[in-house]
């Protein structure tokens, strides 16, 4: 742009020079003064073109530079970027591990409710097996008072029953024996019960 702009200023002092040259030649510098000033306009249009030329160099300048700056943030903001994801990355490994730390967690809870499980349907079984037991002893008790009512001993008369707390229900369910002690047989001889039978005999 130097370059073209100082042609031109050159150009344009020649093309005076000429003028004036074709000037002092009179009638014979006519046609040579119209070449120069021609000469002259033409230096002019290079310069303005190359002021033009300047001004876009600049505008164009100014431009480059605005896209270097948004270039230098693109590689500031991908660099950014990238940490993101490698953080992003960690963050998805970390939450990976945790999740199969959760599912063991999970199937050894899950092995506990079914030890419980299994632990509960045992106690189940026990607990319908003591009921069991309980009737049955409840039975047995009753055939054996039964069977001692239906006994006729010594003292049998003065048997009394004993108020007892039936703690297992809260309730005062009270059954027992006096302390009163029964009298043994002033003959001294046993009672026993026959083998073959229920039945109480005095010997």
């Amino acid at each position: 742009i130097g370059v073209i702009d100082n042609i031109a200023f050159q150009t344009n002092i020649l093309s005076l020079n000429a003028a004036v040259e074709a000037a002092t030649a009179g009638e014979a510098g006519k046609g040579f003064a119209v070449v120069a000033q021609e000469v002259r306009n033409l230096a002019s249009r290079s310069a303005e073109a190359a002021k033009e030329i300047k001004n876009i160099v600049e505008n164009a300048t100014q431009k480059a530079n605005e896209g270097k700056n948004i270039a230098s943030n693109m590689i500031k903001g991908y660099g950014e970027l990238n940490l993101n994801i490698s953080q992003t990355v960690t963050l998805i490994s970390d939450i990976e591990m945790a999740s199969k730390e959760q599912l063991m967690g999970i199937e050894q809870i899950n092995d506990a409710v079914n030890q419980l499980d299994q632990q509960t349907q045992q106690n189940a079984m026990v607990a319908t097996q003591s009921h069991d037991i309980a009737l049955s002893t409840d039975k047995i008790a009753k055939l054996v008072v039964s069977n001692a009512n239906a006994k006729e001993f010594i003292g049998k008369n003065e048997v009394k029953a004993k108020n007892i707390v039936n703690q297992t229900q809260g309730r005062e369910d009270k059954v027992t024996i006096n302390s009163k002690k029964v009298s043994t047989l002033q003959s001294s001889k046993p009672i026993v019960m026959k083998n073959n039978s229920d039945e109480w005999e005095s010997f």
